[in-house]
């Protein structure tokens, strides 16, 4: 399931850094908190690795 929006896909990559240890789970804020909390390593990977360019800025912007 790719991500849907830019936000979407910088929270992922934030969810995932505190996953693999990278960012202490502290720093984390929001949704990016949430997804780590319910989303497995592999889940957040799929929607991290999404090319923001081809990304609207939230996902209402069309």
């Amino acid at each position: 399931m790719p991500a849907k929006s830019q936000a979407q896909q910088k929270a992922a990559g934030a969810a995932l850094a505190a996953k693999r240890g990278e960012v202490p789970k502290s720093k984390l804020k929001g949704a990016s908190r949430e997804m780590h909390e319910t989303m497995t390593e592999k889940e957040l990977d799929e929607l991290a690795t999404v090319k923001r360019s081809k990304l609207p800025e939230h996902a209402n912007d069309d």
